[in-house]
């Protein structure tokens, strides 16, 4: 049997390219934006591109095993405006499901059998909470009570009427062969319309990378991810230290130095999350010669790296074209890390095709 997948909100093609290393097929996808389709394009060149998310009808597109989403999270970030699940952007995410109940409908409850849903943590407060439990309930059909702590957990399960429902908070840096050195929460639903192996998916068992690095060895892995090599350096040690642009400004708008101090990571920290509408920059300099150091952006190669994406996988388009370092930046901000894909994709084809034997 091979296995089907639908990617909405596809972006750069990221959870086709997780399923494709685990035999799964995706047939379509679905996406707006003229850069991060053409991306798709030369990668997936045999994938269709159905368009728009509200117009499509779940029962005309070709049924799939897996429909996977990760729907926009502008109003639910919390660096956002917060306007949840009813903003503009967020609540396309009602569209989604409705393909999804509408696919089912068409086929009887056959397809789709698994649909994973991604976001930002701020989803787990937005509308004082109200609006994790509207995705729970929006994939269940059935009334979820509120935690009785009031806040809900990094992870969980609920069982409804249609669907065996988990979710768990993965951060970035955990996951990959070498950690991506990126701190990048996100929150991961797996929805199993077809049985209750919600958890075996999303909870099967996992070599987490440690943070037992000393500042010596993560600062040497980002020297020689940026072509400093202590050798050339005449033994001198270099330190990069990542920060986050947008707080500086905050801050320094605000006049707060401690939240100024704060933002700027020490060398033995993760980069911060990349973001699309963001700087992603950072400081370097050799140990002893800090006021000879200087600032820098990360490049698109860096921040395809710290996403766990193969190199330039953003650099061109489906006719060749080279995409802008703006716009890669832009697309790589609004994707998913890789790993943490790989890591759902690899337990959904092991669980069905377990269920096919």
């Amino acid at each position: 049997m091979t296995i089907t997948l639908g990617s909405l909100f596809d972006g750069i093609g990221v959870f086709p390219l997780a399923a494709s290393r685990y035999g799964i097929e995706a047939l379509w996808a679905s996406e707006i934006e003229k850069v991060p389709i053409s991306i798709t394009k030369r990668h997936f060149p045999n994938m269709r591109h159905l368009g728009d998310i509200t117009k499509l009808r779940g029962g005309d597109i070709p049924p799939v095993h897996i429909i996977t989403f990760g729907s926009p999270c502008q109003n639910l970030s919390m660096i956002g405006q917060r306007e949840g699940l009813t903003g503009e952007k967020s609540s396309l995410f009602h569209h989604a499901i409705r393909i999804i109940k509408e696919m089912r409908c068409a086929t009887n409850g056959k397809y789709p059998v698994i649909a994973v849903w991604e976001n930002v943590r701020g989803a787990f407060s937005s509308n004082n909470r109200l609006d994790f439990r509207a995705v729970l309930e929006s994939f269940t059909d059935t009334k979820i009570p509120m935690p009785l702590s009031g806040k809900w957990a990094g992870a969980g399960m609920v069982r409804g009427g249609t669907a065996d429902v988990c979710w768990r908070l993965l951060d970035a840096q955990y996951w990959g062969e070498p950690s991506l050195a990126q701190r990048r929460k996100r929150i991961f639903i797996v929805a199993d319309f077809g049985g209750q192996r919600a958890s075996e998916i999303l909870f099967k068992a996992h070599k987490l990378q440690l943070l037992s690095k000393t500042s010596r060895e993560i600062t040497m892995h980002f020297a020689k991810t940026n072509r400093i090599f202590i050798d050339k350096a005449r033994g001198k040690i270099p330190i990069l230290c990542p920060f986050e642009e947008r707080r500086i400004r905050g801050a320094g708008k605000n006049r707060d130095r401690k939240a100024f101090v704060r933002a700027f990571g020490r060398p033995d920290e993760p980069f911060p999350t990349l973001l699309a509408g963001s700087v992603n920059i950072f400081s370097f300099w050799y140990e002893g010669e800090e006021k000879e150091g200087y600032i820098r952006y990360l490049t698109p190669i860096e921040c395809e790296r710290l996403m766990g994406l193969p190199e330039n996988w953003t650099a061109f388009s489906d006719t060749g074209m080279l995409n802008s370092d703006h716009s890669r930046c832009r697309a790589l901000g609004n994707a998913i890390a890789l790993p943490c894909a790989e890591y759902i994709m690899a337990g959904i084809a092991e669980t069905l095709e377990k269920s096919e034997e």
